[in-house]
């Protein structure tokens, strides 16, 4: 039993014999994909369509995206078995992210479906491809098919009532799960999930009656507001819950709703510690502060909680809003600043971190940040004065020697210039063809100090050179 023999048999058009002694191989080194694709191989070359079908999706089993394999199984059954063509192909396209494509190939696929059971399998993929291209109206039209074959996996009526859901069309929501529940689909997932639905819609006391989940139990009652029970219940499960992040987020809403902020706020911060980047912290933060008339930390918090959920403009105006009431404080200033720079609006960002800056006079951020601005708009002596202050703060940093060097050498103090380019030199380890030519500059800035000198002047370059004429 040896590859070379299999190979030797396959070469002579012994088939057969190739045949077998891959199989014995592959009953040796049963996850080999190389043994598998040559045995699905020759198993096609045998007209053993079936065995060859079984070889090729077993390569798919252990390697899911293996192109070639799909590609073979398509050449396979083009002429024999157009609703498994059909099928591969879809899935090699789902593979390669073609889902339109994909759509088109499960959609013939389904025309040639041999029986209900295949139409429904194919009914489903085509439906979960139309939910994730957007086309929502169509998934709807072929869960619902499914549906009425009495026929449909709990998935089926899970993920329509999630599209409903996602529509905001809860009520629909709702009857999917109950006619799954009807359906024979009466399972804790198909409860709890309906439970949810008829949460969000208002509806506590049909939550209370679907769902057995000591925590969904628990939000009825908050959301009923009985709280004597809500509270009874709390109590009994804090032993077994109290490291469970929707159990803390509960008990924090029943104090909010009890009035009692400081104990809610207990349960947020201990909820934080399980959820740290949650924009829900933020949320029920923003709400106790806005209950408590603290203006600053309700706006604080609610542009933390869209900054989390990416709703940047928001976010600013919330932002901007905790500043009115709070102009000093830098951690602010600075949160404002940074979102600026991400929003791409540079020249306000700009102010904020000069506003940071005078706050704190050797912020590196800010002093970074500004130097940076004041290059980008060619104001290179303020940007100078700017690396200057940095420089006082970290001497080593080979990034703000190369800044100075070269904002010197634009405003024509070449003698300074030189001597932050040898800094630099110094600071970093550059390679043989960056440090040759630094050391070229330096050498041309040395031989050209008397012509700086006499361009030099403190508002920098041309322009103070001009301005002096006028000054005449």
């Amino acid at each position: 039993m040896s590859i070379e023999l299999a190979e030797q048999f396959e070469e002579q058009e012994e088939y057969e014999k190739a045949y077998d002694e891959y199989k014995k191989l592959l009953n040796a080194r049963p996850k080999s994909i190389e043994i598998l694709q040559r045995t699905a191989h020759i198993a096609s070359i045998l007209g053993k369509t079936e065995d060859a079908e079984h070889y090729f999706t077993k390569i798919l089993e252990f390697d899911p995206t293996n192109e070639v394999a799909y590609e073979q199984l398509m050449d396979t059954f083009i002429n024999t078995d157009k609703y498994k063509y059909y099928t591969y192909r879809g899935n090699l396209h789902l593979i390669q992210q073609k889902f339109e494509h994909a759509a088109g190939d499960f959609k013939k696929a389904l025309d040639k479906a041999p029986d209900s059971g295949r139409a429904n399998m194919t009914r489903f993929i085509l439906a979960g491809i139309y939910a994730n291209i957007g086309k929502e109206n169509n998934a709807i039209d072929e869960y619902l098919r499914i549906l009425d074959t009495h026929d449909a996996p709990e998935d089926a009526y899970l993920n329509l009532a999630k599209i409903y859901e996602n529509q905001d069309v809860l009520s629909s929501a709702a009857e999917i799960l109950e006619r799954a529940i009807n359906d024979g689909h009466d399972t804790t997932r198909i409860k709890d999930t309906l439970a949810n639905i008829y949460l969000k819609n208002n509806q506590p006391t049909e939550a209370a009656k679907t769902s057995s989940d000591r925590l969904v139990q628990l939000r009825c009652l908050i959301e009923e507001n009985n709280f004597d029970e809500a509270k009874t219940k709390i109590e009994e499960m804090n032993s077994d819950y109290k490291k469970n992040p929707k159990y803390l987020t509960l008990v924090a809403q029943f104090y909010y709703a009890q009035k009692e902020f400081d104990k809610s706020f207990e349960y947020v911060n201990e909820f934080a510690k399980f959820e740290k980047n949650s924009p829900l912290i933020y949320q029920m933060r923003a709400l106790i502060y806005e209950e408590q008339g603290n203006d600053f930390e309700e706006h604080y918090n609610w542009a933390k909680y869209n900054q989390l959920r990416g709703n940047k403009d928001v976010a600013l105006n919330e932002y901007m809003q905790a500043y009115n009431f709070q102009n000093n404080d830098s951690a602010l200033i600075l949160t404002i600043a940074e979102l600026l720079d991400e929003m791409k609006d540079k020249t306000h960002a700009a102010e904020f971190y000069e506003k940071l800056h005078q706050l704190e006079p050797n912020n590196k951020k800010a002093l970074e940040r500004l130097g940076e601005f004041r290059e980008s708009i060619g104001d290179y002596k303020m940007a100078v004065e700017y690396y200057e202050k940095l420089f006082e703060t970290d001497k080593r940093n080979s990034a703000v020697l190369k800044s100075l060097a070269q904002g010197y050498e634009k405003i024509k103090q070449a003698d300074k210039a030189a001597d932050f380019y040898t800094k630099y030199l110094s600071s970093t380890a550059l390679n043989e063809e960056e440090t040759n030519n630094i050391k070229k500059k330096i050498e041309k800035l040395e031989s050209k100090k008397k012509d700086y000198k006499n361009a030099e002047s403190e508002d920098g370059g041309l322009i103070g050179i001009i301005m002096k004429i006028f000054n005449k």
